[in-house]
């Protein structure tokens, strides 16, 4: 028996070795080197009109992001790749460029006054820079961001015009109240494993994917860390979840699937975020400005569907996001449309 057992063990180990499945950064390499239409373009409105029905809080938020697939690394990349430790630059390595603006309002807007009891009045203009790499199986991105805080981001100009011109709202009544202003810096660093929990069954791909991060500035200072789901077809599976605004996980807005036919992509998931600052809650970081207690620990939990056809893609997200400030009646609930464009 002792000799048997010796048999088989000796004929286990000459059997030859099963090739290793491929790397999500050596899918991705291919997939690259693939692809004609390597650019996309994603316009993304977050509003609590079309979410909760509300005017209050977080309000609204536009961003318009480019982001280019395996493109020429700018100048600062390689500063990058340097001085970060968890960044490194290789041929999967993207960049993308960004431009927003975010309000936020007390919940009464018609009231001139700022309200004792409830969160600033303020606007944020700011425009950003960033790279994405696929590591062996996980994905690595940095943003920077440089902005304005306070009457120059001109928030109470695109509130009051839409307002009047477009969602016939009544005319808000307390920006004079708004934070003063001041200059925006933001360094964001995030890690995901898109591979790490994923099945392939009957021709669908379904997938939970962690996610970690850190943003430190005079705007946001927090810690991040969530769970995203998705089910698409299997052709569908090199997607990347739909462009938001931050503090929540902004994505790249990529896309690439078979033309000519209808793919979709349902999607949810929660962040939370261990909150050290807060500039619209806070108040100005030196000038004098009115701020309220915020909660040191605020959660988003989302569900939305992507619909793409060709080189365009529509999704849309509801969003609930915990109480944020110390004597919020509620949490927000808002809505977050995304417009992609492959090209």
């Amino acid at each position: 028996m002792r000799r048997f057992f010796a048999t088989l063990f000796f004929l286990f180990c000459a059997l030859p070795a099963t090739a290793a499945e491929p790397t999500l950064e050596e899918d991705v390499a291919r997939l690259m080197a693939e692809v004609k239409d390597d650019s996309f373009i994603t316009f993304n409105v977050e509003n609590d009109l079309f979410g909760g029905g509300t005017d209050q809080n977080y309000t609204s938020g536009v961003r318009l992001t480019y982001f280019n697939l395996g493109t020429p690394m700018p100048r600062f990349a390689a500063f990058i790749d340097r001085a970060l430790p968890v960044f490194k630059i290789n041929e999967t390595t993207s960049v993308f460029y960004s431009i927003g603006q975010n309000l936020y309002t007390p919940k009464h807007i018609t009231l001139a006054a700022q309200p004792l009891n409830d969160r600033p009045w303020a606007g944020f203009l700011y425009g950003s820079a960033g790279l994405v790499t696929v590591r062996n199986n996980f994905v690595d991105s940095v943003e920077a961001t440089l902005g304005v805080v306070g009457p120059a981001a001109l928030g109470e100009g695109t509130q009051k015009f839409v307002h009047k011109y477009i969602s016939n709202s009544p005319a808000p009544q307390g920006w004079g109240n708004q934070l003063k202003n001041e200059p925006a810096l933001m360094l964001s660093w995030e890690r995901s494993w898109p591979s790490r929990y994923g099945t392939e069954a009957l021709g669908w791909t379904a997938a939970a994917v962690p996610h970690l991060g850190a943003t430190l500035g005079n705007v946001y200072t927090y810690a991040n860390a969530g769970l995203t789901f998705s089910l698409t077809p299997y052709e569908g599976r090199f997607q990347d979840h739909p462009i938001r605004v931050r503090p929540a996980m902004p994505g790249t807005g990529a896309f690439v699937v078979p033309e000519q036919v209808f793919n979709w992509y349902l999607f949810g998931g929660v962040e939370t975020r261990a909150v050290a600052r807060n500039i619209f809650l806070d108040g100005n970081t030196v000038a004098d400005s009115y701020s309220i207690d915020k909660k040191p620990f605020v959660a988003d939990f989302n569900a939305g569907l992507a619909i793409t056809y060709g080189k365009t893609r529509l999704s849309y997200a509801l969003v609930y996001r915990t109480k944020e400030f110390e004597v919020q009646d509620d949490g927000d609930v808002f809505g977050t449309i995304s417009l992609g464009f492959r090209f």
